[in-house]
């Protein structure tokens, strides 16, 4: 990437408001309209911060009227994401690494949002495209192989790879020069391909195809190494993550429940935060992929009362005989639901600890929980230039 691209893509207009220091993060390929996925990167850093929970306070204001406000935990504002999704575009001796546009595709290989040991990493994965003659994907003709390169960071530096290719057509080829990507990448642990052969507007497919030793990529958080498998889900913004997972074991604590569930646990962050020996912990979640990960970092933690089963979360919960002290629920965008929320509010559960990425479903399942009044709340901005975020709500039984 030439180094004038770079410093563009990472000029930051600073300003001072008293004693505080306000930065914008300012793109080329936002000014120049190339790529507009930042919706608030026009707005000032503070002033997004001050959107959402204002917006977020909106929403559960007329349910909790007298709710408990934690500061906003804010973000770094650029090279925060520790995944990129790239797009891959172009041609096979001239591969394009971004997003598609009407226009074809954009190279967002030096995007600010990124930080420099994932920028650094795309030059190599590009020129594996071009030795392993991958075909990228023409969406509209629906031909070539290669969809996507999925590329995940550890806060210790560490790659996990994944390609996501229509067919196993070109897999001896990717066999075959594998090293040569290991070689110049030293820090790729993990490196998998993800067949995709339908035509749709999702990223992967169901079929992974593990092409190293190593199956797992350590995510080092708050001390305890989650294991992330190619498959898994974790939060994009591994510092905001953390400080939710400690919100979250703060509130437990506190409560001192004898038995928790963390239903949607995906890799474990919730539930490996609040286990310990005198306490059963049992994590619930759809992916076996995800639940194979937490069940790793449990047995190196000699976590012997914390439980992971690959199950829905609500046929779990309906099929128990009796509820546990605390719950945890940390659900996609469309929240936890009728049958859930209903469940919840009927179980005699003391303590809710409701993790959320879409406020107004969290409202929408709030209201079914009359019972269960929201103390305290914080939101986290795991989203920074968007409108996006997440909110930490804990709930108390009346």
């Amino acid at each position: 990437m030439p180094r004038d691209a770079r410093e563009r893509s990472h000029d930051v207009i600073v300003r001072r408001r008293g004693a505080r220091r306000l930065e914008r993060v300012q793109c080329h390929h936002y000014d120049a309209g190339r790529c507009r996925s930042c919706t608030l990167l026009d707005l000032a850093y503070p002033a997004q911060v001050t959107g959402k929970q204002e917006h977020c306070a909106t929403l559960l204001g007329p349910l909790a009227p007298d709710l408990a406000w934690l500061p906003t935990v804010e973000s770094a504002e650029s090279a925060f994401r520790n995944k990129a999704k790239m797009v891959v575009t172009g041609t096979t001796d001239a591969p394009v690494l971004g997003i598609l546009a009407e226009g074809g595709g954009v190279d967002l290989t030096d995007c600010p949002l990124y930080p420099p040991a994932l920028q650094a990493s795309f030059g190599a994965f590009a020129d594996f495209v071009t030795r392993a003659r991958l075909v990228p994907y023409d969406v509209r003709a629906r031909r070539g192989e290669l969809k996507y390169v999925l590329v995940t960071l550890s806060p210790d530096g560490d790659l996990m790879a994944r390609f996501v290719l229509r067919s196993t057509e070109s897999l001896p080829r990717i066999r075959k020069h594998l090293p040569t990507l290991l070689d110049a990448l030293p820090s790729l642990r993990v490196v998998s391909v993800n067949l995709h052969p339908e035509h749709k507007a999702v990223v992967e497919g169901d079929t992974e195809v593990l092409l190293t030793a190593a199956e797992t990529l350590r995510m080092r958080v708050n001390g305890i190494d989650l294991h992330l498998r190619p498959q898994s889900f974790f939060q994009t913004n591994t510092d905001v993550a953390a400080a939710l997972y400690r919100q979250g074991r703060e509130w437990v604590d506190d409560a001192a429940p004898a038995t928790v569930w963390d239903l949607y646990c995906g890799v474990g962050g919730f539930a490996l935060h609040v286990a310990g020996p005198d306490r059963d912990v049992v994590g619930v979640e759809t992916s076996a992929e995800a639940v194979a990960s937490a069940r790793l970092t449990a047995r190196d933690a000699g976590l012997d009362r914390t439980t992971f089963l690959a199950q829905d979360a609500t046929a779990f919960a309906l099929a128990q005989r009796a509820a546990p002290g605390l719950v945890i629920v940390n659900p996609p965008r469309r929240g936890i639901g009728e049958t859930l929320s209903t469940w919840l509010e009927d179980s005699g559960v003391r303590h809710v600890v409701y993790s959320s990425c879409n406020a107004s479903s969290l409202a929408r399942d709030l209201a079914l929980m009359p019972s269960l009044r929201p103390r305290a709340a914080r939101v986290l901005d795991m989203f920074p230039q968007t409108s996006h975020y997440e909110v930490a709500v804990l709930l108390e039984r009346a």
